[in-house]
């Protein structure tokens, strides 16, 4: 699998969790033998248009996060194009579905999925589009940018125990009728994390469930990074729902 990432993503950029030293080394170092890294390129300012105000983008670079955060919106559209022909994956941060058309919170800036499906939307690339957003927190600002739009449906996870959440991940799939699937894959719902309820092979299952979702569609998946905060067990959960995307173990 086709893997987005780029080294300016070590770099500790604010003292949040998120922007924690040694979060994406933990994960590179689990999957780089098994996948492919292709290098992010940051998403042009009229890309981000697309989703944020100008008094927004203005904000972000007044803070001095405007060029990390603009990478890794570029890598999330670089990994749903690739998801169009094969599973594709972002590994990036700043993570970006608490960010808003003109607000954000919860260590995002911009918001990665709503930028990358938007984009594709735009430039004519999908028709339509579905986001299965996993992490342990409601997915806020992906829901503010793109509940109004028709071409596009969000759902966030609900479920309370591993068999509820996986169940529900499961009818959620098996209704889906999309030309791209994309996951915003937090990690922090893991047993060993903040949240406390899925197992490594859970992500696995998840991959699988997207993954056979878009074949039945005749469409495509891709995920990108959100939470996940336990650096002891990231990598393999990352590499777990890789691998039930991609169909190997």
């Amino acid at each position: 699998m086709q893997v987005v990432f780029h080294e300016d993503f070590y770099q500790v950029y604010t003292s949040d969790p998120a922007a924690a030293a040694g979060r994406m080394e933990a994960i590179v170092e689990i999957i780089e033998s098994n996948v492919e890294l292709v290098k992010a390129r940051p998403a042009k300012e009229e890309e981000i248009t697309f989703v944020h105000t100008k008094a927004h983008i203005d904000f972000v670079r007044q803070s001095g996060l405007y060029d990390i955060s603009a990478l890794a919106a570029g890598a999330a559209i670089q990994a749903a194009e690739i998801g169009l022909a094969a599973p594709g994956f972002a590994l990036i941060r700043p993570p970006g579905h608490h960010a808003s058309s003109g607000s954000s919170w919860g260590f995002c800036y911009f918001n990665n999925m709503a930028l990358a499906l938007q984009t594709l939307k735009q430039n004519g690339q999908i028709t339509t589009a579905y986001v299965l957003d996993i992490d342990l927190h409601y997915g806020d600002g992906t829901v503010n940018i793109l509940e109004g739009k028709d071409y596009v449906s969000v759902h966030n996870m609900e479920g309370l125990d591993r068999h509820s959440y996986l169940a529900e991940i499961k009818k959620e799939m098996d209704h889906v009728q999309a030309d791209l699937i994309g996951i915003s894959a937090g990690f922090d719902n893991h047993q060993d994390d903040w949240g406390g309820l899925l197992t490594t092979e859970d992500y696995y299952t998840i991959g699988e469930l997207v993954k056979t979702a878009s074949l039945r569609c005749g469409g495509g998946c891709f995920g990108i990074l959100e939470g996940g905060y336990n650096h002891q067990v990231l990598g393999q959960n990352v590499m777990s729902l890789i691998q039930g995307l991609s169909g190997s173990n």
